[in-house]
């Protein structure tokens, strides 16, 4: 490690001293200003930080003062800031003491409750950006309505749901409104200006229908609902009726493609048509019902039904009888003529005749009930859907797994058609799910339809041969990188081959050189004839002596010198 700082340490003082001056005074620069940084950083995150209480400055003294109060009776620690915010110094204490403000009314009026989005972040999630597009539609939103004359006051609130994968999944976009009139304005019984508030908030939220939009006045009573009115005309009627229509049609079409989709899948199941007729004639049944009076009533402590009911009570009665007994009454002519009196009557001459004739009148009074009906305010008169279920297609594979393909490159498919059996099943159950009723002509069709799936099989084509070609060029690219790794490696080993047979020759005529040198001294010395060295000889020899004597002093460091030259190497 010592070595490695030494050569570190070493090639930054070659460098510093091969720098200009202008690139010295840069390099200075910018490592004062990463210090200054760090330093900045580390105090920054060293230093305490505090949550705000309430998002908003507290302008009144007297709550202020009853807000501190509180603070010290709880025993929280707090600060006062110059513009009267109050501040707690965690979260969770923070959390704490709002609840027990909120317990106790003690929270400004003109807090916003979305005040804990305004908070400076370095990163905004989708939820946070959602709520910012919200309060901004609001916004604008009440800016528009206040700027009618006829409106004082307003407040406006948006439920905006998450976007589903299918639309009949999707729960709507509603809004409620509360506006408070100017004085003497007529906005509350005037229809047009409602109409004209209510366009303007469906036409400022996306995804908004009429009938999701509840507009209220300060004291609650709703000021769009225009169903009462008895000068509806005749269009917003059937408005009205169309609406309730395509409701129900979407009611049904959901439940049967919810039920249909999960047995046969995402993809295969459309429903054609579903048409209901409905018949929206006002009906008002009156019945009177009859039923007996009970005179005694049951005992339910005891085991037995002692109830004892009549049909009737009689509140009058009248009785009638006439009786006769004696000859009838012959009228004869004038004294000394005789009678008008026919043959077949004077027969019945002096015979005795008998009458009796018996009446009764008699009042009886029944228990009755009179029972007013209104019949609903809309009856359907049938129902007829047709629903289509396309097959199933299946990718053909050979033995190795992998896809079919025909001769224009596609994928290979093979289709199974919906059996008979599965129909007449799916039949029933569209039938149990539209209340399906011979008696009113309802009609329910189930057919196997094969659907056109050219375009989904282009893309499914288009996507295998994509992953095809990338997985192709992937394994070229691994083989062409092989090829040069091998290729590098194979040329390191040939440089380095060829590095240390010229190191070798160059240490060999060094070799030859110093021992033709030390030969030539040794001559000369042994002849006594005195040979003039030059300077480099000189410092090669006494460089030759320090070496030598320090690998005999310190062989251990001579070792490791050795080592690290040739790891180096």
């Amino acid at each position: 490690m010592n070595d490695w700082l030494k050569k570190f340490f070493g090639q930054l003082k070659t460098l510093w001293s091969k720098w200009s001056t202008v690139q010295k005074a840069i390099f200075v620069a910018i490592a004062a200003g990463a210090l200054i940084g760090l330093f900045m950083m580390v105090g920054m995150s060293a230093a305490p930080t505090m949550e705000q209480l309430i998002g908003v400055p507290i302008t009144d003294e007297a709550r202020l003062n009853k807000i501190v109060t509180t603070l010290d009776r709880e025993g929280a620690e707090y600060q006062i800031t110059a513009d009267n915010r109050i501040m707690i110094e965690n979260e969770a204490e923070a959390r704490r003491l709002r609840s027990i403000l909120i317990r106790e009314d003690l929270i400004p009026q003109e807090t916003d409750p979305w005040a804990i989005f305004d908070v400076e972040r370095w990163t905004l999630t989708d939820f946070e950006r959602d709520v910012n597009l919200r309060r901004a539609i609001t916004g604008a939103l009440e800016q528009h309505i206040l700027a009618l004359d006829d409106i004082d006051a307003v407040s406006v609130s948006l439920v905006i749901p998450e976007r589903t994968l299918f639309a009949e999944d999707q729960n709507p976009v509603t809004a409620s409104v509360i506006i408070t009139p100017r004085p003497g304005s007529d906005i509350l019984e005037n229809k047009n200006k409602i109409q004209g508030i209510e366009k303007i908030i469906k036409f400022a939220v996306e995804g908004l229908s009429e009938e999701n939009i509840t507009i209220t006045d300060h004291r609650g009573i709703v000021l769009n609902d225009f169903t009462g009115m008895e000068d509806v005309d005749r269009l917003e009627l059937a408005q009205r009726e169309m609406k309730t229509v395509r409701n129900l049609e979407a009611q049904y079409k959901h439940s049967i493609i919810t039920a249909l989709r999960q047995i046969f899948g995402e993809d295969r199941v459309e429903i054609i048509n579903l048409d209901i007729s409905l018949d929206f004639s006002k009906k008002k049944v009156e019945t009177e019902e009859h039923y007996p009076i009970t005179m005694t009533p049951d005992n339910p402590e005891t085991p037995y039904n002692e109830t004892e009911v009549v049909p009737s009570i009689t509140i009058s009665k009248a009785t009638d009888t006439e009786k006769f007994e004696g000859t009838g009454f012959n009228p004869e002519g004038p004294p000394g003529q005789e009678g008008q009196t026919p043959p077949a009557y004077k027969d019945l001459d002096n015979l005795v005749g008998k009458y009796n004739r018996d009446s009764m009148t008699q009042n009886e009074v029944v228990n009755t009930r009179n029972i007013v009906e209104e019949k609903s305010p809309w009856k359907v008169e049938r129902i007829t859907t047709g629903v289509a279920i396309d097959g199933i297609w299946k990718k053909k594979y050979d033995e190795n797994g992998n896809p079919v393909l025909t001769d224009d490159g596609s994928i290979e498919r093979e289709y199974t058609p919906v059996s008979e059996e599965a129909l007449q099943k799916a039949a029933t159950l569209v039938e149990h799910a539209i209340g399906y009723d011979p008696t009113r002509g309802d009609s329910v069709t189930v057919e196997h339809l094969q659907f056109d799936r050219t375009k989904q099989f282009l893309e499914e084509d288009a996507v295998y041969r994509r992953r095809a070609q990338i997985r192709q060029i992937l394994i070229y690219s691994l083989i062409g990188v092989g090829i040069i790794i091998v290729a590098f490696v194979i040329f390191r080993f040939i440089s380095k081959e060829l590095e240390r047979r010229r190191r070798q020759r160059e240490e060999e005529l060094a070799r030859q050189h110093q021992a033709m040198r030390e030969a030539a001294l040794k001559s000369a010395e042994e002849e006594g004839v005195e040979v003039e060295m030059s300077v480099e000889d000189r410092a090669r020899m006494e460089l030759q002596e320090n070496a030598i004597n320090m690998a005999r002093e310190h062989p251990e460091d001579v070792a490791q010198l050795i080592r690290t030259w040739l790891a180096e190497e």
